[in-house]
Parts: C-alpha cells; structure tokens; sequence
C-alpha cells in the first residue's frame, strides 16, 4: 500500500474518531484512539516513537518523537489547538525529512470541521 492510500485510511479513521468524540479533548485522547482506529483496519502503528539523527558523525540519540508512524511510512502529528501554525507543519517537514519518509499528516482535532484541519505534507512542500 503506498502513502496516498494509506493517507485516505489515516483521514478516514480520523474523521470517525473526530465525529464520536468531537472538539475539546486532549491530543493523547486523539492519539490513543486513532491508534485504535488505524489498528483495528489492520495497519500497522507505532505510537509515541523516538528517533535518532545523526549529526557530522554525531548520534542523537532520541532526536525527536513522531505521535504516529503508519506502515512505516506516513507521519501522523496530532494537534487539538485553536488553529495550525506554520511552527506546526515546520515541525513535521523535519520529521519527514530527518525520518526520511516522503508523507506526513499534521490532524487538527480541534476544529469544527475535521477536514480543515488537516494539513499534507509532501517531500518537504506543504499542500493545504
């Protein structure tokens, strides 16, 4: 399965965790029942990953977190905040380009709408 397809079943499974559960709720609430979801579809999902980056033959350990890894391929950040910044999708453009990994999702769940809070990130371009 390639990422625009497992995208499709990220904001799928993030739609209905979003319409039982609405707005107001912390990012971990989101998180642990997306990780649900994404499972229950048979996906495989890693939670609250750590990963390292090297750095002029320096290793840093535990560089940074990334809240969901999908297949390993896709990059979930969770968010329930008023609105996205551009700190927010500058956060995930590292992931994927530290990770090297080709898509992220940034998930807003803090939003009326869950579609406008969705953010794709695309190999380091930002596509609203």
């Amino acid at each position: 399965m390639n990422e625009n397809e497992l995208s499709k079943i990220i904001i799928d499974s993030g739609l209905k965790v979003h319409r039982q559960l609405g707005m107001g709720l912390y990012e971990t609430v989101y998180e642990q029942c997306l990780d649900f979801e994404l499972k229950n579809r048979g996906l495989n999902v890693e939670r609250q990953k750590f990963l390292s980056i090297n750095y002029e033959g320096m290793r840093v350990e535990n560089a940074f977190k990334i809240d969901l890894l999908i297949e390993n391929k896709v990059v979930i950040e969770i968010k329930a905040q008023e609105i996205l910044t551009d700190f927010n999708a500058a956060q995930l453009l590292n992931y994927l380009r530290l990770g090297n990994y080709k898509l992220g999702l940034l998930l807003n769940f803090n939003s009326k709408l869950f579609k406008t809070g969705i953010r794709r990130i695309v190999n380091g371009y930002i596509i609203d």
